[in-house]
């Protein structure tokens, strides 16, 4: 997310941006600690708005954080790639060593089953603008996953019906975050609540 932190800084953000430990901790323990650890950072410079940019579970945790609390200053939102109706890969893979232990508990919540995080989180307010990768580069997941996807998560389990803005770029999973065009969008979106076309 660096690219993304220096962008806003440039332009005038004050950004919180920090590595949670997604391989120890569930997805309800690190969205209270980590989610409210940042609104803590930013409200402390009296903000008007506090807006979210995140990456595949950190829009998760955003979604899950914000079920059953306020942030009365909340500004947009912006998520890239999220597994918002879960990834197939997550279910594919969740039984195997390696797969736990790179994503640890948080991945085993992030499949398409009846156990799913994300399919449980009710619809929440903001104003919402998704990025959507199309190019994978992970054929062997691409194969499991249903339609267009960025090797990790399908176009169509990217999506909200509460979204404001939907955009589909020519990036994958693991590097959407770098891409210059979707680092513009994002620029775009914080301060005009939909993306540019």
């Amino acid at each position: 997310m660096e690219e993304i932190e220096k962008t806003l800084s440039r332009n005038g953000y004050r950004v919180w941006s920090e590595t949670y430990p997604s391989t120890k901790e569930k997805i309800e323990t690190l969205a209270v600690s980590h989610i409210g650890t940042g609104l803590s950072y930013c409200n402390g410079f009296g903000p008007l708005k506090i807006h979210f940019v995140t990456h595949s579970l950190g829009g998760i945790l955003v979604r899950f954080y914000l079920q059953d609390r306020n942030v009365p200053n909340l500004g947009n939102i912006v998520m890239l790639s999220p597994p918002n109706k879960g990834s197939e890969a997550a279910d594919y893979l969740k039984d195997t060593f390696l797969y736990q232990i790179i994503t640890g508990p948080a991945g085993q919540q992030l499949g398409t089953g009846p156990d799913s995080i994300p399919k449980k989180i009710n619809a929440i307010e903001g104003t919402i603008g998704i990025i959507s990768g199309e190019k994978s580069y992970d054929p062997w997941f691409s194969v499991i996953i249903p339609g267009k996807d960025d090797g990790k998560v399908s176009v169509e389990s990217a999506k909200l019906d509460e979204m404001s803005d939907f955009l589909v770029v020519e990036s994958g999973h693991t590097f959407i975050m770098r891409d210059k065009s979707v680092i513009s969008q994002i620029l775009f979106f914080l301060e005009n609540g939909k993306f540019q076309r």
